[in-house]
């Protein structure tokens, strides 16, 4: 549904692009020799309101919240601070403001994201702490500022966000509707359909994207994503589990911080460019190469991940069937 819908509106959404000169340059941040247009991530945002939309008329029973309007509010902020981005280019304090308001309106917008599972990884009752508004509010909006920004960082090969992003909501899929089934979340959660829409927006755009692009997603795609991505780990409580499932996201995120403070403080630069995957390309690694590892590594991450999930849930009492 959502993977064919955003499948058939990325050729349009290209078109659009290369109409009113929406393209990356020739040397620009990504490192192609022809001119690539961008804001392929309005495909990615209506393929998922379209998903959406279309899953209110067939489970009306899931939209009974205000979780759907909320994430989707703060997406469409996310979407419209990346086509801004995009088009006219946006000094990073105020892209960062942007984010801060998406991210605080998808908190207030219905996400329950006041408690974190400490000091484990899976849903144990015994260790849920509840933070008080002036704490959790916060922090939950850090929480998405910081996803929507790690997945900006890997969006610097051709498919690599994307891949990893798909990778990511598979595996939450596989959580929440495991513990939907079992009790351990509400069983009307919207967490699993919007971890199915967001895999399948990235399934849908992957044949456009994947190497050699045709279109790139842009910030209007990647800020977009991170923000749902964030979302889900809000909706199930697992803000500690997101950061083992992302493992790649956060070794690009240090790698980033690691180059900018070496260089600083050293004036010396650890790896050859920033984020991590730029370097590996630098090293004549062939872009697929990177790309699939990559992708590997995710796979490996989400899959230890859900392995410290499972063994929490046994331990917890939940069953193996």
């Amino acid at each position: 549904m959502a993977a064919g819908l955003t499948y058939c509106l990325t050729p349009l959404v290209r078109a659009v692009a290369i109409r009113i000169g929406a393209v990356d340059r020739p040397g620009g941040r990504k490192m192609h020799a022809i001119a690539t247009p961008t804001l392929g991530g309005l495909a990615l945002f209506f393929g998922f309101i379209g998903g959406l939309a279309l899953s209110s008329l067939l489970f009306p029973q899931l939209f009974v919240s205000s979780e759907a309007a909320g994430i989707a509010i703060g997406a469409s902020l996310m979407v419209g601070i990346g086509i801004v981005d995009d088009l006219k280019g946006l000094s990073a304090p105020v892209k960062l403001a942007g984010q801060i308001l998406a991210a605080t309106t998808m908190t207030f917008g219905g996400v329950q994201v006041l408690f974190f599972w400490l000091p484990t990884f899976g849903p144990l009752h015994q260790g849920v702490i509840s933070l008080a508004p002036e704490l959790g509010i916060p922090i939950t909006v850090l929480v998405v500022v910081v996803t929507v920004n790690a997945v900006n960082l890997v969006d610097g090969l051709d498919g690599l966000a994307a891949g990893l992003v798909a990778i990511g909501a598979m595996a939450y899929f596989i959580y929440s509707y495991r513990t939907g089934a079992s009790g351990l979340i509400a069983e009307d959660s919207l967490a699993p359909l919007l971890s199915a829409l967001l895999f399948g927006i990235c399934v849908g755009f992957l044949p456009h994207n994947f190497n050699p692009a045709r279109i790139f997603m842009g910030d209007t795609g990647s800020l977009a994503l991170g923000g749902t991505l964030a979302a889900l780990a809000l909706f199930t409580n697992t803000q500690l589990l997101l950061a083992v499932l992302g493992g790649l996201y956060v070794v690009e995120t240090l790698s980033v911080i690691l180059q900018v403070a070496s260089f600083r403080l050293l004036e010396r630069r650890v790896f050859k460019m920033a984020p991590i995957h730029l370097h590996f390309e630098l090293s004549e690694w062939p872009e697929f190469t990177v790309i699939v590892r990559f992708w590997i590594l995710a796979g490996l991450a989400v899959a230890f991940g859900l392995g410290l999930f499972y063994a929490e849930f046994l331990a917890a009492g939940g069953t193996g069937g």
